[in-house]
């Protein structure tokens, strides 16, 4: 996809951090932009934010595991804006703590938001934009923890690998379509996940229940990497649609453990 100019881009997660920056940069390029996002409350004012940027904007409250909800979103935005041309599965939750001390609910809604969320939009836009035949841009946002694994994150991690694994499989898939596919794998960035909790439905034990997230601040040594600003990674996010990149990993500090990681599993083969 050489130019975004008057496509129409699907982001979930869109009302805030890295979905909303990436609404912006799109918006100013002109794009036309769907945001989906669980949080009514500022949903409305993110929509505001994309219009007054100068582009066509859409918003619709949708929660990602939930399939049908998906699906509704998808109608929505092939038959509001016409076609559906880039989906950036965005939304995403996490919870903190050993994995021994995880709750089964913990797990069931890391994965429903995280992994599932992602399948369920592969499920509702991808044959439809086989379909229309115009090409166009699939990306996920996965985590550095997709990669390589992080203490105290596990379940994070685990839907993470999962994340990185679909964008992978489905590069190759969607390339005689002209669609192409790209993962975003950041370390720190400064976004409301570490309060994710705020959405956590009570079925699922509500807000009160998820362990916290490490604190997302510069002090806090456990979590590797500088804190980013959500528009320069945005930057990137746009510029990976355009160069059809498969990796987006804005920290140059996440080589090195990336490379241990391979380093040695490549190792295991002569051990």
């Amino acid at each position: 996809m050489d130019d975004v100019r008057g496509k129409v881009a699907v982001i979930t997660g869109g009302a805030s951090g890295i979905g909303l920056a990436t609404a912006l940069a799109l918006a100013r390029r002109g794009a036309r932009i769907v945001l989906a996002d669980i949080e009514e409350s500022v949903l409305g004012g993110a929509v505001t934010a994309v219009r007054d940027a100068g582009a066509e904007a859409e918003g619709v409250v949708c929660d990602v595991g939930d399939r049908g909800a998906v699906e509704q979103l998808a109608d929505f935005a092939f038959r509001g804006m016409g076609a559906v041309h880039i989906v950036f599965h965005n939304a995403g939750v996490a919870v903190g703590g050993p994995v021994v001390e995880m709750q089964h609910s913990d797990w069931e809604w890391t994965l429903r938001v995280n992994l599932w969320g992602a399948i369920h939009g592969v499920e509702a836009f991808t044959q439809r934009m086989i379909d229309q035949r115009e090409g166009g841009h699939i990306l996920f946002t996965a985590s550095f923890a997709g990669l390589v694994p992080n203490v105290g994150l596990g379940p994070y991690c685990v839907s993470k690998y999962g994340v990185v694994a679909l964008a992978e499989v489905l590069r190759r898939e969607l390339r005689p379509h002209d669609i192409g596919v790209s993962v975003l794998c950041p370390m720190r960035v400064a976004t409301e996940i570490g309060r994710s909790e705020r959405n956590r439905p009570a079925a699922l034990g509500g807000p009160e229940a998820s362990p916290p997230v490490l604190d997302q601040g510069e002090e806090n040594e456990a979590l590797a990497g500088r804190v980013l600003e959500v528009g320069g990674v945005a930057e990137q996010v746009v510029d990976a649609i355009v160069a059809n990149r498969l990796y987006i990993l804005p920290h140059e500090e996440s080589r090195a453990p990336i490379r241990r990681r391979f380093e040695r599993i490549d190792a295991s083969f002569g051990a």
